[in-house]
């Protein structure tokens, strides 16, 4: 054995331990970069979930709690009497503005994802005469932002006769260069080329393969682009603000707003409604919340698809 050993001797060189040295060194270079990207990470989550446990806390709390107290620690827990409050006050129009905007936004994304469906559809699948141009005139239409055109929207509708009416918040939010964009991305792989063939040797129309097959395979894609319009909407203050004078048909981003205005120019008892605007705040992002939650499965395929085609 050991003149085997001799005969055949395992020489350790130090050519032959570079590459194990290399690979330590990688490895502990790998480990240091995880972990500071891991640091990295939670600190952009913090940034992001401070602002939102901030306001749980808050809506627990009564006014006297609430400029008295550490932010982020809990007070007298009266977030049922802020409901309350909440809910009577000025005979309970937080509730319209919910419903309001409930209707503003729902309205919206459907008739927005759907336009911006046919329209990505139409791009991917159809080549017609200016369609390179009217593709660009989309992409370039996504960089602008919309508060640049909320002045001339405002003019437009005015002339129209069409403000302080709910279309004036409903027919701007129709339009989704982004939506188009995603669609048409999505659209080139998701509805196969020999598939529409097929359906037109079968004597199906445009509108039907659309319709019936088109429509069938775009689904992810689609909850996407109603997911963005739908939060795009509900978020939407500026364009409500200059388009709307009557309290009753404003979104919640405007009615409380102006509750905030009001509790912040000083008055007698105007401090009051700085835990009502907190609580409303609290209770208006809910919907989107569970919405998020209920169609995340729809809305994750829809994007990682989109960004890989894209």
């Amino acid at each position: 054995m050991s003149a085997t050993a001799t005969d055949h001797p395992v020489v350790s060189t130090p050519r032959a331990a570079r590459p194990s040295l290399r690979r330590h060194s990688k490895g502990r270079a790998g480990s240091q970069r995880s972990k500071l990207l891991t640091v990295i990470l939670w600190v952009i989550a913090a940034y992001f979930l401070l602002p939102l446990i901030w306001l749980v806390i808050s809506a627990t709390k009564d006014n006297s709690d609430l400029f008295s107290t550490f932010g982020y620690w809990f007070g007298h827990f009266n977030l049922i009497a802020n409901v309350e409050s909440l809910s009577t006050y000025q005979g309970g129009i937080f509730w319209h503005w919910m419903l309001n905007t409930l209707f503003y936004a729902i309205v919206s994304a459907v008739l927005a994802a759907f336009f911006a469906t046919a329209a990505g559809y139409a791009f991917a699948k159809y080549a017609f005469p200016g369609s390179r141009a009217l593709f660009y005139s989309v992409l370039g239409a996504i960089m602008i932002p919309t508060t640049a055109l909320a002045i001339p929207t405002f003019l437009l509708f005015s002339r129209a006769g069409l403000t302080d009416t709910p279309l004036a918040v409903i027919l701007p939010s129709l339009v989704s260069p982004f939506g188009v964009f995603l669609m048409s991305v999505y659209a080139a792989d998701a509805v196969d080329t020999s598939l529409m063939e097929a359906a037109r040797i079968d004597g199906a129309g445009e509108f039907r393969i659309f319709f019936q097959v088109a429509l069938r395979l775009l689904g992810p894609g689609i909850v996407t682009v109603l997911l963005f319009a739908l939060v795009a909407t509900w978020n939407n203050y500026f364009l409500p603000l200059i388009m709307l004078n009557t309290q009753t048909l404003f979104p919640l981003t405007v009615g409380l707003s102006q509750w905030e205005a009001a509790s912040s120019s000083g008055g007698g008892g105007s401090q009051a409604l700085f835990s009502s605007v907190i609580t409303g705040s609290l209770i208006s992002i809910l919907p989107l919340v569970i919405a998020f939650l209920y169609l995340q499965r729809f809305w994750q395929s829809g994007l990682s698809t989109g960004g890989v085609k894209g």
